[in-house]
């Protein structure tokens, strides 16, 4: 079958025919109808996560789907040949930049029926992003203050969305050109990140959820209120998910060294900060798609390409200022 894959870290993607998928008893052969691409495509194949994600290359890419099961393995009771369904497959066994796919059934959910099989693919991985953040970590409560960076990007946009679901005070930054498209997902506070500074103009939030880190970061942690957490999906990574992640003995001493500053700073204002990297779950994609057929959620699509085209989607991602997701129909 037709796949994308990159042959060693920083080399570019090439298409090229890989082996059919092999089906285990708890697995699902999907066909691929479309698949999102997301920036951590894009650092898995420059290396940034090599330490902690070790994959073999050649590597085929891709972290969303959305697509029409095939065949089911024996033990496989949830699916059957023909449903429609989206995933976002777990670590270790991604791939959705090709013409089929087999995906543990514990990761897989039927695709919400109201959408197109685009704007399924769109979702997985920053809905469960989402949702990891605010219910699962932030356990995020009704008149609670949320703000939420780059509101107008694939995480953000639905971010945004969910936190105003949970009855959160929402604010966001956002180039002014996304001011109105943001305020439309539900954003109450838009903040202008090139003329305005969030941090002389916010305070008292309960929660941040920074997809930026760096400065941003640091920045975040002091517009909370005592007792406040930011959430960091950028990183720098901390000691709880180091020993969630199974990481060995060394790799677990560099990765509390790499947020100890982070942790200092937000220790010494009375915050919290936690580190999500984003796990994949098929019982809470479930809960997403009632909130999509339900009308609380809409997929955020920038812009299609064709499976041809997936170098320049990636491309396109890195060169940033893209709304929402940006999406490969499938082979």
């Amino acid at each position: 079958m037709q796949a994308f894959v990159f042959d060693k870290y920083k080399h570019p993607l090439r298409e090229t025919e890989v082996p059919e998928p092999t089906v285990g008893d708890r697995d699902v052969l999907v066909r691929v109808a479309a698949a999102g691409v997301n920036p951590l495509d894009e650092k898995i194949r420059d290396g940034e996560f090599k330490a902690i994600l070790p994959y073999k290359t050649p590597l085929v890419l891709g972290h969303d789907v959305a697509g029409t099961v095939i065949r089911t393995g024996a033990s496989v009771t949830e699916f059957k040949p023909g449903d429609q369904v989206f995933a976002r497959p777990r670590d270790g066994r991604i791939g959705t930049i090709a013409e089929r796919i087999a995906i543990d059934e514990a990761d897989l959910a039927l695709a919400p029926a109201t959408i197109s099989p685009v704007e399924a693919a769109s979702l997985p991985l920053v809905a469960l992003t989402a949702w990891q953040a605010l219910v699962v970590k932030g356990d995020v409560q009704p008149g609670q203050k949320v703000l939420i960076h780059a509101g107008a990007g694939g995480v953000g946009s639905i971010t945004i969305q969910l936190a105003k679901h949970l009855g959160a005070q929402v604010a966001t930054t956002a180039s002014g050109k996304n001011a109105d498209f943001v305020r439309d997902l539900g954003a109450d506070v838009v903040i202008d990140y090139r003329t305005h500074d969030f941090e002389t103009e916010l305070s008292g939030y309960d929660l941040v959820l920074d997809s930026l880190g760096g400065e941003n970061l640091a920045k975040s942690l002091r517009v909370l209120r005592p007792g406040g957490k930011a959430i960091g999906i950028s990183g720098p990574p901390d000691p709880a998910f180091a020993k969630a992640a199974g990481l060995n003995p060394v790799l677990r001493l560099a990765v509390t060294a790499m947020s100890a500053k982070i942790r200092r700073r937000a220790k010494k204002l009375g915050v919290g900060y936690e580190f999500l990297f984003m796990t994949a779950s098929g019982d809470q994609l479930r809960q997403i798609a009632a909130l999509v057929d339900n009308g609380i959620l809409r997929p955020v699509v920038g812009k299609t390409f064709s499976f041809d085209q997936t170098p320049q989607a990636l491309d396109a991602l890195a060169k940033g200022g893209l709304r929402g997701k940006a999406v490969i129909t499938g082979p």
